[in-house]
């Protein structure tokens, strides 16, 4: 059995600092974004994204869907998003593997507060919209955004208990299963048994060659945009490529731990020593690049993949998704509140605070699972709460509920919904926990 162990050195603090600060700058582009589409240069911001996106070997266009070029949104959502789904790939399997979703124990908590929140807010949506076309966009308000929601609960810093931070991030890793799940069963159409064949065939390559201990990342991401290709010409939501490729990345390095730390030892006690200059000799240098080569292998692709992917995702991806697709019209809402947007805004607001907070709360109680250590059910509330900001994959399931020109307007008041609930569920989970918490560190 190949060990594992080494995984464990990418600590959850790592990850809760990639993820705030990622979260906070969501909130600057949303503004940003809204700004825009509201002023004078509104319509240049809008005709910017229906630009064709043209990438062509010959007179074959790579980018393109069914003989139609991608528009600056669609390889936005289609392709720039598989990345981030790629990365939410990753962020699942290490969470299974080593993580919080990586023991029954460990992990019955998080799923079953999950679960509480994501079928409550697709019930009181359900409620707003039964009968109504705009009840196919059910699933907007089901996911929690990992990296706003723990950007908000780093605002309390060291006053938020450990155990509140790791559950928060656990029960949003749960939900963006449940998200992939709804995208990959309920957003797939006119599907191509033949481009499904293709992928599937790529699929087991990748499988085997992880089997026969192949690591060789390049190997894998060409192989991953081959399947990303046939995918967007499936019929499958091209996003579900990304989960699906990064379920077969290696989670083993080249060579073990054991044989890293021999080698370094031995490397360091025959280094060719020299007193005077700043030019290293070439032994040295020969000597330098062969250390660094074998440190690069006691790395697993999978640990060194999502390390590299968490500046682009978090920092470029996610920003300009957020650009594209957060900066709503208010004119083109229609008159006062939909019931598209309040059912949206009560799905977040409401239907995830309660849904995660009383399932979590039945849990403890029954003594399914134990009350981590800091946890009260005053704060237990307030982060239940933060879970009802859905930003990135409930804009997300927007666009694939409304995707055609008809429907443009109820899009726009979901995505109207969206905002304007996730803005209220971060103020009220701020309000909450400022007066939860301790004033002062005491975890």
């Amino acid at each position: 059995m190949k060990d594992k162990s080494f995984l464990a050195g990418y600590s959850f603090k790592k990850f809760f600092a990639h993820r705030v600060n990622g979260g906070l700058l969501l909130i600057i582009v949303c503004i940003v974004a809204i700004f825009i589409a509201n002023s004078g240069w509104g319509e240049a911001y809008h005709s910017l994204w229906q630009h064709k996106f043209v990438l062509k070997i010959g007179d074959y266009n790579l980018l393109a869907h069914h003989g139609e070029p991608l528009t600056l949104m669609q390889f936005i959502n289609d392709a720039l998003m598989a990345v981030f789904f790629f990365s939410v790939g990753l962020e699942i399997k290490r969470e299974v593997l080593i993580g919080e979703l990586s023991s029954l124990r460990k992990s019955l908590l998080p799923i079953i507060a999950a679960v509480g929140g994501m079928v409550l807010p697709v019930v009181i949506f359900y409620a707003f919209t039964a009968g109504r076309p705009e009840s196919v966009g059910m699933a907007i308000p089901m996911a929690t955004d990992i990296a706003f929601s723990l950007g908000i609960l780093s605002l309390f810093g060291d006053r938020v208990p450990v155990s509140l931070k790791i559950f928060l991030a656990a029960f949003a890793v749960v939900d963006d299963i449940g998200g992939i799940l709804v995208i990959a069963l309920f957003y797939s159409s006119g599907l191509s048994l033949m481009f499904l064949l293709f992928a599937f065939f790529i699929l087991v390559i990748l499988i085997i060659a992880n089997k026969k201990g192949v690591t060789n990342k390049a190997f894998y991401i060409i192989c991953g945009i081959v399947i990303w290709y046939l995918f967007l010409q499936s019929g499958i939501h091209s996003s579900i490529a990304g989960v699906v490729v990064a379920f077969t990345i290696p989670t083993y390095p080249k060579i073990n731990v054991q044989s890293y730390l021999e080698s370094m030892r031995y490397s360091l006690s025959h280094f060719p020593y020299k007193e005077e200059g700043v030019i290293l000799s070439n032994d040295q240098f020969d000597e330098l690049r062969r250390i660094n080569d074998i440190s690069n292998k006691v790395i697993s692709p999978l640990q060194a993949l999502e390390a590299k992917l968490h500046g682009i995702v978090n920092y470029f991806i996610i920003p300009l998704f957020a650009f594209a697709n957060a900066g709503i019209t208010f004119g083109d809402t229609g008159e006062g509140m939909s019931i598209l947007t309040l059912a949206v805004m009560a799905g977040l607001v409401l239907g995830k605070s309660l849904g995660i907070f009383v399932m979590t709360y039945f849990t403890i109680k029954t003594g399914i699972s134990p009350k981590p250590n800091g946890m009260n059910w005053k704060n237990l509330f307030g982060v239940s709460m933060l879970g009802g900001i859905g930003f990135t994959v409930s804009l997300f399931i927007a666009n694939l509920s409304f995707d055609t020109p008809e429907t443009f307007v109820m899009l726009e008041q979901a995505k109207m919904g969206v905002l304007f609930g996730t803005m209220i569920a971060a103020v009220l989970g701020c309000v909450i926990l400022n007066f939860v918490l301790p004033k002062k560190k005491q975890y």
